[in-house]
Parts: C-alpha cells; structure tokens; sequence
C-alpha cells in the first residue's frame, strides 16, 4: 500500500496537470476553428473558384400598331401589315417604348417606298423584315441597346 500512495499524484500536483492538459485541449480547438473558418471564409468569398457566369436576359416581346400604307404605284394598292419585335428584355425594351414615335416614322416610310413585288415572296418578306430591325436599332442611339433588337416577326401582312 506505501507503493500505491507513492505513485499517486498528490493533490497539487493533479491539479497543475489537469490546467495544463485544459489548456492544451483550448488551444487545440482554437487552432481548428480558426482553420476551419479560414477555409469557409475563401470558399464563400471566391478564393480558387470561378465567378458565375453572367445571367442571360430573357427575350421579351414588344408589339407594335398596324401599320398601313400605300405601296408605291404599280397599281393602287395598299399594305397592312402587324409587327412584334423581339429583344432582350431590360433597357432596350424601355427604349423602343420611349422611342415609339420615331420608330413609327420610320417604318411608316420604309413601308410607303416599297413596291407590292418587291415584298410579296418570301425574300422580300425577309429583306423587309431586316431593314426595320435596322430602322428600329438606328432610333435606339446606344450601341449596347442595338445589340439586344434581335428580330422583327409579322403577326400579320396583307397587300391588296
């Protein structure tokens, strides 16, 4: 039994290993969570990762009045014709509103200089569709808003 009480720790020297080995376990997890929360911090601040790639806008479309106009004279006849214009939906979609009246005068004399032959096959109905997404873009003034015009569709077209 004297063998026993020599090998025990006394009560001082117990407790001095007890803070130590308090100590050492604080500093252990203190190591770990500021690894830890480094980690985290790179990952959700975009460290080695990638940016997103940037959202696409979605179309939208714009329809605009009927139109209708005299042709230039092969007889007397008269086109009518409907126009939805299709773009990226945002800041040009705004513009083509605000612009509205321009836009309508140049249409109004796109249409007025064309001849029934000239637009009545589907090329010319194509051509024609081109030169007003170009009439559209050219009363728009800013080149970032041109760019977001993508097509004109006819909702409906007659010649008489």
């Amino acid at each position: 039994m004297a063998n026993a009480a020599a090998e025990a720790p006394t009560g001082a020297e117990g407790k001095k290993n007890k803070k130590v080995l308090i100590i050492i376990l604080i500093a252990v997890i203190a190591i770990v969570a500021g690894a830890g929360g480094t980690w985290y911090a790179m990952k959700t601040m975009g460290g080695d990762s990638e940016p997103p790639p940037p959202v696409e806008k979605p179309n939208t479309f714009v329809d605009l009045e009927i139109f209708t106009v005299n042709l230039q004279p092969d007889d007397s006849q008269y086109l009518q014709v409907g126009l939805t214009v299709k773009a990226k939906e945002g800041e040009a979609v705004a513009e083509i509103k605000k612009q509205m009246p321009e836009i309508r005068n140049r249409l109004l004399m796109l249409l007025s200089s064309k001849k029934a032959t000239e637009i009545s096959g589907m090329t010319g109905k194509q051509n024609l569709s081109q030169q007003i997404v170009d009439e559209i873009k050219q009363s728009l003034g800013k080149d970032e808003l041109k760019a977001d015009v993508l097509e004109v569709l006819f909702t409906s077209f007659v010649i008489q």
